[in-house]
């Protein structure tokens, strides 16, 4: 399947969208007002270092007072670390938020990684340099069936190729040219104010997919998400997520559950480590200081696991940090992030992004 090809495919998927959405409002109805903000991208992460390049923001505002805010992104950066990295992705409200879909669309070219192999107590010893180009697809569709409950499907597709090692030292059998497709039903009750930005309500994600790689598997992940706002004008908030993976079968090794990253376990080299079960609990304090900046603590604990009969003292990870907010659009309330956190062995990861980790 071409890089192309999945392109062409994303776009279509969105502009099919879009033509629904307004096939399905009445004429009478006015139509939703389009923002596009095209921004300078820079940020820092563990695994990419330094990156620079362009990201264009795209903002759907529904005139009708029952449908949240829809956005887009595309995004092309490289980094320190010599990786180009091309990045779409959508969350589309239709009119009375009767349907909604959401999903992404990413290409890594020589992408510079670590791996550690498979299992909490893999040593930091056993890190093995690597570089493959990566493509990945993912895209949902939402029904909604009462409130703003959703019931839906989608469909998924990744692929690791030209997959060079940097250190002849160090082998891994699983570490190989892969793919997989698969397909996926899922739960999902989002009751968040702002997808971007959220300050109350909660948000739940019940996913199951079924996937065909070299053998077939399947994958099972939770996540819940709640968010509490207080003070005179609620700018203070307390964020809270539980974040469950399962696999069943042999997935590719890029396939397994993990921790680390910018989005799930801040602290940890994203992959650092994984096996066939991961559960983390993570909760952030941000808090207004003032003008536009504020700042944030946060922590958890993580736990990495085959079985439930192989959890050992080892597999809990904690993880805890600082941040810093500045507000870089006040209408919807998206932040300027600054982050620093630690892990267990000596682990600890240095962050810049645009929005929340979660």
């Amino acid at each position: 399947m071409k890089f192309s090809f999945l392109i062409k495919l994303a776009v279509g998927f969105i502009a099919a969208m879009l033509i629904l959405d307004s096939a399905s409002c009445q004429e009478e109805e006015p139509t939703k007002k389009v923002t596009v903000l095209p921004v300078p991208a820079i940020g820092y992460s563990p695994e990419t270092k330094t990156y620079v390049g362009l990201v264009t923001l795209f903002t759907f505002n529904s005139p009708d007072s029952l449908t949240r805010s829809s956005n887009a992104k595309l995004e092309f950066v490289y980094t320190w670390n010599k990786q180009m990295i091309f990045e779409s992705d959508w969350n589309y409200f239709f009119t009375g938020e009767k349907w909604f879909t959401k999903g992404r669309l990413l290409y890594y070219s020589k992408y510079p990684d670590l791996y550690y192999g498979i299992g909490f107590d893999s040593p930091s010893s056993g890190e093995l340099s690597f570089e493959s180009n990566r493509l990945i697809f993912d895209a949902d569709l939402f029904r909604n069936i009462k409130n703003k409950l959703f019931i839906g499907a989608g469909i998924n597709y990744t692929a690791y190729k030209n997959i060079k090692s940097l250190n002849d030292s160090i082998y891994y059998p699983e570490l190989k040219n892969e793919n997989d497709f698969g397909i996926k039903i899922t739960f999902l009750k989002d009751a968040r104010n702002n997808i971007l930005s959220p300050s109350k309500g909660d948000y739940l994600e019940v996913s199951n997919s079924f996937n065909s790689a070299t053998s077939f598997y399947s994958k099972l992940s939770l996540d819940y998400r709640y968010y509490f706002g207080f003070g005179k004008t609620k700018s203070n908030i307390l964020a809270s997520r539980f974040y469950h993976s399962s696999v069943f079968g042999t997935p590719p090794f890029y396939d397994y559950p993990m921790i680390g990253g910018d989005k799930y376990t801040r602290g940890y080299y994203r992959g650092r480590f994984r096996d066939k079960n991961i559960s983390t609990l993570q909760v952030e304090l941000r808090n207004h200081l003032f003008w536009r900046f504020g700042i944030a603590t946060f922590g958890g604990i993580s736990m990495v696991y085959k079985n439930l009969n192989g959890i050992e003292g080892e597999s809990f990870k904690p993880n805890a940090g600082l941040g810093l907010r500045f507000l870089v659009d006040k209408i919807e309330g998206t932040n300027l992030r600054i982050d620093y956190a630690v892990g267990a062995q000596n682990e600890s990861g240095f962050y810049i992004s645009f929005g929340e980790s979660f």
